[in-house]
């Protein structure tokens, strides 16, 4: 992606980290959070191999085809499963967001991976803003503590703490953002 190296490697830690948190609520005993977490995995690490700086490390062109076929493939699992749940939606636009940039960097000459073209923000990557925009300002919203249970019914395992999946996704959502103003 395009911009400057300190904030790309910022993002690539952000996903990293995001994608390794969700590998761990993998591991709950609720079976929904252990779908949604494995998407959500996919597209933290997914998110944070794209935002390597190209100046030290750029993909073959073969790879952009690539992360298209398997965030395709994640798009289709969860327009599936977002029959029953509509959270998989979100998945489903993330997805679908980032087969759209694999697509657009696939299509970009190399040479031009490192300089803006001046034409403006193409419709797809603005509507696209908008909503992850929106969905970070609602994600954010929703982490304001509410009043805390009077009893609690014994400690919470840490793949099951649903604030720390909030601020995942919120994270997320911050990042592909910041992926989506670079592109």
């Amino acid at each position: 992606m395009h911009g400057p190296v300190s904030t790309a490697w910022l993002l690539v830690a952000l996903c990293a980290v995001t994608g390794a948190y969700c590998l761990l609520r993998m591991r709950s005993a609720v079976e929904e959070q252990r779908r949604a977490a494995g998407g959500e995995a996919l597209m933290g690490f997914g998110m944070a191999a794209m935002a390597v700086p190209a100046a030290v490390f750029t993909p073959p062109r073969w790879a952009w085809p690539v992360y298209a076929a398997v965030f395709g493939a994640a798009a289709l699992r969860a327009l599936w499963t977002a029959r029953g749940t509509p959270h998989h939606l979100h998945h489903l636009v993330g997805s679908a967001a980032m087969v759209y940039m694999a697509v657009a960097m696939a299509a970009t000459p190399p040479a031009a991976h490192h300089a803006h073209a001046g034409t403006g923000v193409p419709l797809l990557t603005g509507a696209l803003l908008v909503y992850f925009t929106g969905y970070v300002l609602l994600s954010g919203a929703r982490l304001v503590p509410a009043a805390a249970p009077a009893h609690g019914t014994g400690p919470v395992r840490w793949g099951d703490r649903p604030e720390l999946a909030r601020a995942c996704r919120l994270s997320m959502g911050i990042g592909m953002v910041a992926m989506l103003l670079t592109m």
